[in-house]
């Protein structure tokens, strides 16, 4: 993801806009180069992770399609199960993974933040549970399986019979649910990209000319050399 503008911006996806057209506007930069401070390492982890939600945004939009109606039930009879775990898969890891301790740039005051209805650092942590659960390495998602042993009038086994218990689907509501969050949190990832990106180019400001000329040079997408 990189962005050719000369006062910063986050990439492409435009799915929360910021300053957009202040940033089209500007001129093409000579040169881009890779800067290496606390700064620019926040502004890449909010980066990432407003591309994680977007992520999560397109999964929710692709799995309201593929639930059909809420009126059909919580699974279309022609739906594609598979597709539909995929996505739901994905939407988990990539939401749980922008409240990573690691990065310690989203957290519940975050969600309290939002002012949406309902209980929603409680579904939050809902959505946490179900990320271990779809993602376990040692764990069917999908099925539980029973193993029973059948039985002749005499008593005695004739057969094997393995029986398996559909675990539920995820349903439109939790996803729309999933999807209002996400796109709140993109708004408020985007306002501190914003100010992020103004610390940045302050920083940038205060090296001199021969030393910002050689720091290394960013290969950008569209680049001959790239």
């Amino acid at each position: 993801m990189s962005d050719t503008s000369a006062t910063g911006g986050h990439g492409g996806n435009g799915a929360v806009p910021g300053n957009g057209t202040a940033e089209a506007a500007a001129p093409a930069p000579n040169a881009v180069r890779r800067l290496d401070t606390p700064e620019s390492r926040e502004l890449a982890q909010l980066a990432a992770v407003f591309e994680d939600l977007q992520y999560v945004l397109r999964c929710c939009e692709h799995l309201v399609t593929a639930l059909g109606s809420p009126d059909a039930g919580p699974v279309r009879v022609d739906t594609d199960t598979a597709l539909v775990e995929a996505l739901w898969t994905g939407a988990l890891i990539g939401y749980a993974r922008c409240f990573s301790g690691r990065t310690d740039l989203l957290s519940e005051t975050d969600l309290t933040a939002l002012d949406l209805e309902g209980d929603v650092v409680g579904f939050h942590n809902l959505l946490k549970k179900l990320r271990d659960h779809y993602a376990s390495r040692h764990v069917n998602p999908r099925e539980t399986f029973t193993i029973g042993v059948a039985q002749s009038n005499a008593g005695l086994p004739t057969g094997v019979a393995v029986v398996s218990a559909p675990q539920p689907s995820v349903d439109d509501t939790t996803v729309r649910q999933l999807g209002r969050i996400a796109y709140g949190l993109s708004g408020l990832i985007d306002a501190r990209m914003q100010e992020a990106q103004q610390r940045v180019l302050a920083a940038a400001g205060e090296m001199a000319p021969a030393a910002l000329s050689g720091l290394p040079l960013v290969q950008l997408s569209g680049d001959p050399a790239s």
